[in-house]
């Protein structure tokens, strides 16, 4: 079985909080808070990563549509053939 390396992180809590998260942490079942408090800030990070990846896609699509829309490029001859084909097959 493979080892996987772990580090250690530290982190002060006020009391309020401590309590907050041992509550949740019992609640849904794991065996420490550490492992609670782990587990919610990978799934947290995980969706912070999707969300900016999304987002950076999102914007590079804006852009690659936007310079298509204004730029003066001719169409092409395969994009004037597959025109002239469909206004063969509906008639305009």
């Amino acid at each position: 079985m493979e080892s996987v390396k772990k580090s250690r992180f530290e982190m002060r809590l006020s009391d309020d909080d401590k309590l907050l998260f041992e509550k949740a942490s019992e609640i849904k079942g794991y065996s420490s808070l550490a492992g609670f408090v782990s587990a919610v800030m990978r799934k947290e990070a995980q969706e912070i990563i999707q969300e900016h990846e999304r987002i950076l896609v999102s914007n590079r699509d804006k852009e690659i549509f936007f310079e298509a829309i204004l730029s003066s490029l001719e169409p092409n001859q395969k994009l004037k053939e597959a025109a002239s084909r469909y206004k063969e097959l509906t008639d305009q």
